[in-house]
C-alpha cells in the first residue's frame, strides 16, 4: 500500500504538471519554427533553396543539380493564386475545407501558418492544381513554394516555438526493453500494462499518455510481479501462465527453438519462481462437432514437451479423443521437477512422416485455415496445438542461482550488520540506472525504507525485493519529465539538461534506458555540448540496439503492424500462413535497418535491388538457391521487384483477406511515402465490395469494380490521385506473389499519375516518385522527429524539416546524416518554459528531475 500511495502521488505530480504545460484551449498560439539564432537562419537563407540565385536539387534517384528559378514579385505569385486556386478553395466552395480567397503572400506567413505550409506541402508534391486544371507556365509554382518556404522561416526566427511535451511515460516495448536492460529479465509487458494508444502513426507521443488509476495500478502490480521474479520467491503461490498457438500457424513445419525431429508446437521463455515441481498441459483444437482435429490420419501422434532442448515427457495423443470426456482434448503431465530460472519450454509434435502428401486437395500452408477440413475421408490433415500452459510451483524447495539474482545481489552479506550497507549498494546501482542519474540522499532514503519494511519480516532478500519493486513503481523510473528550473522565463525556450537529453537520446536511438557510457557524460554536464552530443549518437548507431529504429520506428512509420490484420482466404491463397506474414515483416525490418547501419541513402528505400529472405520466403518470391531458416541479403530475381514496393509486407497490409486493393495501397503510398494522405470519403458512398461482382456471366477485375465505383463525381476528384499509384502495384496479389491475370481475365494497370506521366507498373511507380524526392525525404524527416521528441509535429515545425533535409540533400541523403540532424535540432536539444510555470523543488525532489 506503501508503495501504491508513493507511486500514485508521483504520477499525479507529473499529471499536474502536464495540465499546466499544456496550451489554453480558448486560443490558437502561432506556431513557429526551433531556428531561434540569426546564425542559424543565416545558414538556412544561404541554402539552396534560400537563395534565389543558387542551385537547386532535381533529379531521379540521385539529385542534379539544375539552376533555379527566377524570383518573381508577390503581387504576381497573389494572383497566380487568385487565378488557379482560389477558385476551388473559396469561401464558399471551400474545398479540402481550405480557403484562400483572400490570400496575400506578404502576411500568410504571420496570419495564417497552418494555411502557408499546408500549400507547400501539396506544392511541393505537384498535387496542385489537381489535373485537368489550368496550371501556371513555366516553373512559377516552384518560385511560389520557395517564397512561401522563405517567408515561413523568416516568421520562424522572429518567432521561435520548438513545440510542447508535458511528459512521457514508459510504453509496453520502452517497459519490456528497461527491465531487460535492468534485471536481464525477458518480460512480456502486456501482462500488465494496457495496449499502447497511438498518435501520429507512434506509440511514444506525450499526448496520449495521461495516466489514469487504472494505468498506474498497472505499472505497480508490473512491479511486484517483476521484482519476485528477479530475486526469486522461494514461497510462490500456484499458478498458472498459458502460451496460445495461432490457428493461422502452419504446424507441419518445424518451429524455432523446439527439438530437431518435431512438429509445429510452440516454445517460450518461462519464468519459474522457484525450484519445485510444476505441470505442463497442451490443449489440442476440436472439430465443430467435438472431434479431434485430424482424427482421420491413419496414426496416433505423440507430443514430446522439453525444458532447454531436454525432453522431461511425452504425451501420448488417442485419436478418438472427444471434448465430451471429462478432460476434453487436454493433455497433462505428472509433476515435473525444475529449477527455478528462465528456461525455454516447448511442446511439439514428434513428427511421423516426411515428404509430400498425395490428396484429394493441395495441402494449405495455414495448417488449421478452417475446422471444417480434416473430418472428410480422403484429406489428410494432422493435429493442430491449441494452448501450452504452466502451473506450478508445486512443494517449492527454494530458489536457485539465477541470471536476474546475479544481477540484482552484486554483494553478499556475511553477517547481519553488513545487510544494510549491502541493500544501499545494490538500491543505488539499481537505482542510478533506472532513474537515469546519480541517486540523492531523498531517493534512497525513500527507496531504503521500502526495504526496511520488508527485511523486518522476510530476511535481506526480501527486502531487497521491496527495494526493487519500489524502483520499478518510482515515478522517476515509469515517467520521464523535462527539468525546468523554477526561475526559468514563461514562454521561453531552454535547452534541455544533459541527463534529460541523454535520455532522450537513447529511446530514440535504442527504445531504452542510457547505457553507462551515455549517463557518465550526461552526468559531467558534456552532452550539451554539440561535439560530444554527435560523437555520442555516432557511436549509439554503430551499437546492435540501434536496430530499434528499424523495429521500432520504421515499423510504426510503415503501419507493419497491420501485417497481422489481414488474413488471406486459405483456399485462395494456400501458400499463407503465419510464419510467412513474420517472415516478410523481419525482411523489411532488416532491410531498413541495413540502411541504417550501412548509412545508405533514403532513396534506397525505393531503389534498391536487394532484400533479405530466408529459405521459406525465397522460394514464395520464386528466388533459388537460398537454404535454410537465417535471413541473408540476396539480390532480387524477378525485375518487377524493387525497394519497399516489392516487399510482401506492404503489398499483403495493403490488401483484403481475398483480393487486393489498389485504394489500399495508393493511400498508403500517399500518406506514409509522401506525407500527402487525400481527403476521407465523402458520405454516403458505398464501399466497392457493394459493387457487383460479376456481369454478364463473368467475373469482374479489381479495376472494373473502381471504375464502376468511382463514377460518382464527388469520389473521382480523389481517385484519380489514389488509383494510378495502386494500378501499378495490382500484378502483385495479396500475399506479394506476381500475377498477370485476375478472375482469368489479363490485367490492365494502366493509368496516369496526377503529373500526367503514363505507369504502368511498379518500376514505372518508383521513377514517377523519385522525380520528387524532396516531399519523399521531408515526410521521413516529419516521421523521425515526431518519434524522437515524443510529440505530434506541429506545422511550425516546417522550418526545422526543411533545414534537416537540405542539409543532408548534397550528401544524397544519408540515413545517419537525418538522424544528426534531428539530433541537433532545437525541436530535440529544446523546449519551450510553460506560460504558467509552477515552482519546481530542487533536483533530485522534484517529478521532472526524472532523465
Amino acid at each position: 500500500m506503501k508503495s501504491l500511495v508513493a507511486a500514485s502521488a508521483g504520477a499525479l505530480s507529473l499529471l499536474a504538471v502536464a495540465i499546466i504545460d499544456r496550451p489554453d484551449p480558448t486560443t490558437t498560439p502561432t506556431r513557429t519554427s526551433p531556428f531561434a539564432t540569426s546564425a542559424s537562419f543565416d545558414a538556412l537563407l544561404s541554402d539552396s533553396l534560400g537563395d534565389p540565385s543558387a542551385p537547386t536539387w532535381r533529379g531521379l534517384g540521385h539529385p542534379v543539380l539544375v539552376p533555379a528559378p527566377a524570383a518573381l514579385a508577390p503581387a504576381v505569385l497573389n494572383d497566380v493564386v487568385k487565378k488557379n486556386c482560389a477558385g476551388c478553395h473559396s469561401d464558399q466552395r471551400k474545398m479540402g475545407n481550405l480557403s484562400l480567397q483572400s490570400f496575400d503572400l506578404a502576411t500568410v506567413g504571420a496570419t495564417s501558418p497552418i494555411i502557408a505550409e499546408k500549400m507547400i506541402g501539396k506544392l511541393r508534391t505537384g498535387m496542385m492544381p489537381p489535373p485537368g486544371r489550368p496550371r501556371p507556365a513555366g516553373d512559377t509554382l516552384e518560385v511560389l513554394t520557395e517564397t512561401l518556404e522563405r517567408q515561413m522561416d523568416a516568421v520562424a526566427v522572429r518567432k521561435p516555438d520548438v513545440g510542447r511535451r508535458s511528459f512521457q511515460r514508459l510504453n509496453r516495448a520502452e517497459y519490456e526493453h528497461a527491465i531487460k536492460d535492468l534485471l536481464t529479465i525477458a518480460v512480456n509487458a502486456e501482462s500488465w500494462l494496457p495496449l499502447d494508444t497511438k498518435s501520429a502513426n507512434f506509440d511514444n507521443i506525450a499526448d496520449v499518455q495521461i495516466p489514469s488509476a487504472t494505468v498506474l495500478e498497472a505499472y505497480l502490480d508490473a512491479a511486484s510481479a517483476i521484482s519476485r521474479v528477479a530475486v526469486g520467491d522461494a514461497k510462490a503461490s500456484v499458478s498458472t501462465s498459458t502460451y496460445k498457438v495461432s490457428r493461422l500457424a502452419n504446424q507441419n513445419g518445424h518451429e524455432d527453438d523446439t527439438p530437431i525431429g518435431t512438429r509445429g508446437g510452440t516454445a517460450a521463455t518461462h519464468y519459474f519462481p522457484a525450484d519445485g515441481e510444476y505441470v505442463f498441459a497442451v490443449s489440442l483444437h476440436s472439430t465443430p462437432i467435438g472431434q479431434l482435429v485430424g482424427s482421420n490420419a491413419p496414426f496416433d501422434e505423440k507430443i514430446e514437451i522439453s525444458v532447454d532442448g531436454e525432453r522431461v515427457a511425452l504425451l501420448d495423443i488417442d485419436r478418438g479423443l472427444h471434448e465430451s470426456e471429462p478432460t476434453g482434448l487436454d493433455l497433462k503431465t505428472k509433476p515435473i521437477t525444475v529449477k527455478a530460472g528462465p528456461r525455454v519450454i516447448a511442446a511439439a509434435y514428434v513428427r511421423t512422416f516426411e515428404g509430400p502428401v498425395e490428396d484429394l486437395m493441395t495441402p494449405i500452408g495455414n495448417s488449421l485455415p478452417d475446422t471444417q477440413i480434416g473430418i472428410q475421408d480422403g484429406i489428410t490433415i494432422q493435429g493442430h496445438m491449441k494452448l501450452l500452459s504452466v502451473t506450478g510451483p508445486f512443494n517449492p524447495t527454494g530458489v536457485s542461482d539465477t541470471p536476474s539474482r546475479r544481477r540484482v545481489f552484486s554483494c553478499r552479506p556475511l553477517s547481519a550488520a553488513e545487510q544494510r550497507p549491502c541493500a544501499e549498494r545494490i538500491v543505488n546501482r539499481i537505482g542510478s540506472q533506472a532513474y537515469g542519474r546519480a541517486l540523492v540522499s531523498s531517493d534512497r532514503k525513500a527507496i531504503m525504507s521500502f526495504y526496511d519494511d520488508e527485511a523486518k519480516s522476510g530476511g535481506f532478500e526480501s527486502g531487497v525485493r521491496g527495494a526493487v519493486e519500489a524502483i520499478l513503481a518510482s515515478p522517476y523510473f515509469v515517467f520521464r519529465a523535462d527539468e525546468v528550473a523554477a526561475t526559468a522565463k514563461p514562454g521561453s525556450k531552454v535547452a534541455v539538461s544533459s541527463s534529460d537529453l541523454a535520455s532522450r537520446l537513447s529511446f530514440f536511438l535504442w527504445g531504452t534506458l542510457p547505457d553507462s557510457t551515455l549517463t557518465s557524460v550526461a552526468q559531467r554536464g558534456l552532452l550539451v555540448d554539440t561535439t560530444v552530443l554527435i560523437a555520442q549518437t555516432k557511436r549509439m548507431l554503430a551499437d546492435p540496439r540501434a536496430d530499434a529504429l528499424s523495429t521500432r520506428f520504421a515499423a510504426q512509420w510503415l503501419r507493419l503492424q497491420d501485417v497481422e490484420k489481414v488474413h488471406p482466404d486459405p483456399l485462395l491463397y494456400p501458400a499463407f500462413n503465419l510464419q510467412l506474414a513474420k517472415n516478410m515483416q523481419k525482411e523489411t525490418e532488416l532491410f531498413v535497418a541495413s540502411l541504417v547501419r550501412e548509412n545508405r541513402s533514403l532513396l534506397d528505400l525505393y531503389t534498391a535491388d536487394y532484400t533479405y529472405v530466408n529459405e521459406d520466403l525465397a522460394q514464395h518470391y520464386g528466388m533459388v538457391d537460398v537454404v535454410g531458416n537465417d535471413f541473408r541479403r540476396v539480390r532480387y530475381t524477378d525485375k518487377n521487384r524493387v525497394g519497399i514496393l516489392g516487399h510482401g509486407s506492404v503489398l499483403l497490409l495493403t490488401s483484403q483477406g481475398n483480393r487486393t486493393s489498389p485504394v489500399l495501397r495508393g493511400k498508403w503510398v500517399m500518406e506514409v511515402l509522401m506525407g500527402s494522405p487525400p481527403p476521407p470519403p465523402p458520405p454516403n458512398v458505398p464501399d466497392l465490395e457493394v459493387t457487383g461482382a460479376s456481369k454478364e456471366g463473368r467475373m469482374l477485375t479489381t479495376r472494373e469494380r473502381m471504375e464502376t465505383h468511382r463514377s460518382n463525381a464527388s469520389c473521382r476528384s480523389c481517385h484519380q490521385f489514389i488509383d494510378p499509384i495502386g494500378l501499378a502495384l495490382d500484378n502483385f496479389d495479396v500475399i506479394g506473389q506476381w500475377r498477370i491475370k485476375e478472375n482469368n481475365m489479363p490485367l490492365d494497370t494502366r493509368g496516369d499519375y496526377y503529373d500526367g506521366t503514363k505507369i504502368t507498373g511498379p518500376r514505372e511507380l518508383q521513377q514517377v516518385l523519385l522525380k520528387r524526392p524532396v516531399p519523399l525525404v521531408r515526410t521521413f524527416v516529419q516521421n523521425l522527429m515526431a518519434y524522437a521528441v515524443g510529440r505530434r509535429v506541429e506545422y511550425s515545425d516546417g522550418p526545422a524539416i526543411r533545414q534537416i533535409e537540405r542539409s543532408v540533400r548534397a550528401k544524397n541523403y544519408r540515413i545517419q546524416d537525418i538522424v544528426l540532424g534531428v539530433v541537433k535540432s532545437d525541436a530535440f536539444r529544446m523546449r519551450m518554459v510553460p506560460v504558467a510555470q509552477a515552482a519546481l523543488p530542487a533536483s533530485g525532489a522534484s517529478v521532472g528531475s526524472s532523465r
